[in-house]
């Protein structure tokens, strides 16, 4: 399959897709307390008008998907359309994030489904702190989700966002994990996507602070090859079932081989998390363009793709990033 290639001839394979804004926690890093104002459903992408534009991405070369949201399985439907997807010839991955709370029951239906890989964000193992992150007591829903990821043996990511003040201390409890699960624990940069929600660093935690930490306890950690597109640095413990990931994500160092795209509830395309959305595909196709006329649309963006996300972020047209992850998609 021929994939194409953006402006700076990185090949395009992979679509992050968010279902929805809503979500059912309210981690303060992501959103303020009282949430955010929520997209209308009327305004909202339908399953049908998702299903459409994931097949003809797939006719683009696009060959993995990553349904995200807000929390993806608070909108009604999903499980229906995950079915579909399924039926796709040429997408070769679902992918799924999901925070957890609503999951668990759900795992046995992921495996019949052939879902490759769960992104389960896990920002600590202590039940107060998930409370004082997240403003809701759901930490044992969350855990039951990551038993029974494991149970059912499905490829798992722990993401954790590493916040001064706040979490640093599970840093290690959460590195212990991989001691006897085979599962990757990701730590990520704080990003500024909080919906205005503004709070004050202490201390900003990059990547390189980050493994300093790891360093400390666990001094033989090793570097592992990082995989084509990889936006972690992969490192292992030895004798640890498991791995560690390093996500810079305010750093911004792995935009040279970025092989996504992103798609926003509302339809907003976005080459790059950190613009402001390059054109609304819902519009398009509500517009009744027919599948040839939203390629040509999607390719004419990818050649005028922000070589990285500085660039991306000094050409938004609406300020400074500051909308809610929840909108965007992770």
């Amino acid at each position: 399959m021929n994939r194409v290639i953006d402006n700076h001839g990185r090949p395009i394979s992979y679509l992050r897709l968010a279902v929805t804004d809503r979500c059912n926690l309210r981690c303060f890093y992501c959103m303020p307390e009282e949430g955010i104002k929520y997209v209308p459903k009327p305004h909202l992408l339908t399953w049908e008008e998702m299903e459409r534009t994931i097949r003809i991405l797939v006719n683009m070369g696009v060959d993995k998907v990553r349904l995200t949201g807000g929390e993806p399985f608070v909108r009604r439907g999903i499980m229906d359309f995950l079915e579909e997807l399924n039926k796709i010839d040429g997408l070769r991955q679902i992918n799924i994030t999901t925070n957890g709370v609503l999951t668990a029951p759900l795992i046995p239906e992921f495996q019949r489904l052939g879902i490759k890989s769960v992104n389960l964000s896990l920002d600590t193992l202590d039940r107060q702190r998930f409370f004082d992150i997240t403003r809701r007591d759901e930490f044992q829903n969350v855990w039951q989700t990551f038993e029974a990821l494991q149970e059912y043996n499905i490829p798992t990511k722990l993401n954790s966002v590493v916040m001064s003040g706040k979490n640093t201390d599970d840093i290690i409890p959460m590195a212990e994990l991989t001691r006897t699960h085979n599962v990757s624990v990701r730590f990520i940069e704080e990003m500024p996507f909080n919906g205005d929600g503004a709070h004050e660093y202490q201390e900003f935690w990059n990547y390189r602070k980050i493994l300093e930490e790891l360093k400390k306890t666990y001094p033989g950690i090793y570097k592992l090859p990082d995989p084509p597109a990889s936006t972690s640095y992969n490192y292992q413990i030895p004798g640890h079932k498991g791995t560690i990931g390093i996500i810079a994500a305010f750093s911004r160092t792995f935009c040279g081989t970025c092989n996504r795209l992103r798609i926003t509830p509302q339809g907003q395309f976005k080459t790059c998390l950190y613009d402001d959305g390059v054109f609304n595909i819902k519009d398009l196709l509500r517009q009744g363009l027919d599948d040839a006329s939203v390629t040509e649309r999607i390719y004419e963006a990818l050649q005028h793709r922000a070589k990285d996300g500085f660039e991306a972020e000094a050409q938004r047209t609406v300020g400074l990033v500051s909308e809610s992850m929840s909108t965007i998609g992770g």
